[in-house]
């Protein structure tokens, strides 16, 4: 941008010197107050008579006129390529200094909830493209570890020390994209990941699916009955980050508050008197729509809704609900590849 506004200037009054007449003086006095440079909005030849004079009578010949021309092109030519160097230099520099420095210079640190299934999708979605991390575990009362963040949730995913933000139109932090379900990859990359004509389609239909309807189907089975809440939370406690009185707290009031609202969660989300038929129709379903002739949705590998779903019911391993849905359903096989997958023997 600036290189071409300084070839239009240089232009201009190259064009300005090569068409400039010999200069023939008749009155110097009525001349040289309307001379001026206008591309620096400065009036010249203000100085006294005898200056203006000599200036004016000291004008070239014919001819000499497109020769100072032309080597004004010529030195403004060498300084127009010296800029445009220098320019894309700085630019190609700027870019390299801002580009996020990834391999092994990239720290990913998790915070999270163990127990949390939208943060066991991001632990699975990191495990299975080995990308190493390190996990910060919050404590769901105080959440002294993620003080720092106005986003009081988790998960919070941080790279390199920095929280990854975006800003919307009026330059405001958002925390839920619009589009968070399409995937903007190349079109190389594209042709590879969803080679099917509808690959992509299935993808993001079923990782809505998991988001809203799959998950809301956790917490009916797991704190269905007084023992199981128990003994979920008696996970919870053993697996998160407690202190004693808290996790004391937690195992017993919590486990008996969270029966009572799974009712609830039962009535709000239209579920069946017996909520693990609602969990064994929703895997029977996935695997149906994964087929007989393929190991994942993706085909030969996972994609992000096998990531999806896997992480979702991840959370209920070592619950009874997890056991009779493993033992009552179709997803074992699917679910063992997922753990291969991920490299998350259990």
């Amino acid at each position: 941008m600036m290189a071409a506004a300084c070839a239009r200037a240089l232009s201009k009054v190259a064009r300005l010197v090569l068409d400039t007449p010999t200069c023939r003086v008749t009155n110097t006095a009525a001349l040289v107050p309307k001379i001026s440079m206008r591309c620096q909005a400065r009036a010249y030849g203000t100085g006294g008579a005898g200056f203006r004079a000599r200036t004016l009578l000291s004008a070239p010949v014919r001819g000499s006129g497109r020769v100072l021309g032309c080597a004004f092109l010529l030195g403004g030519g060498f300084g127009l390529y010296q800029t445009v160097k220098l320019t894309l230099q700085r630019h190609l520099a700027e870019e390299k200094s801002d580009a996020p420095e990834l391999g092994t210079d990239l720290k990913l640190t998790l915070y999270q909830y163990k127990t949390c299934p939208f943060c066991s999708k991001v632990r699975a979605f990191l495990d299975y493209h080995g990308l190493p991390y390190e996990i910060v575990e919050v404590n769901p009362v105080m959440r002294q570890e993620i003080k720092w963040s106005t986003y009081r949730k988790v998960p919070i995913l941080m790279v390199n020390g920095t929280l990854m933000k975006a800003k919307n139109d009026r330059g405001k932090d958002v925390i839920e994209f619009g589009n968070k379900y399409w995937v903007m990859v190349r079109d190389t990359d594209a042709d590879h990941l969803y080679p099917g004509k509808d690959t992509r389609k299935e993808e993001i239909k079923w990782r809505k699916w998991a988001d809203e309807w799959l998950v809301h189907l956790i917490s009916p089975n797991v704190y269905r009955t007084p023992t199981e809440a128990l003994a979920s939370f008696d996970y919870i406690v053993r697996e998160g980050k407690f202190g004693t009185f808290e996790g004391f707290f937690a195992k017993y009031f919590g486990a008996a508050a969270m029966w009572i609202i799974s009712k609830r969660l039962k009535n709000r989300h239209h579920l069946q008197d017996d909520v693990r038929q609602d969990l064994y129709k929703a895997v029977n379903d996935w695997v149906l729509a994964i087929g007989k002739n393929k190991k994942f949705m993706g085909g030969d590998q996972p994609n992000l809704a096998d990531l999806a779903v896997f992480g979702v019911l991840r959370v209920m391993e070592g619950l009874q609900a997890f056991d009779e849905m493993m033992e009552h359903t179709k997803v074992k096989n699917w679910y063992r590849r997922m753990q291969k997958a991920t490299q998350q023997e259990s």
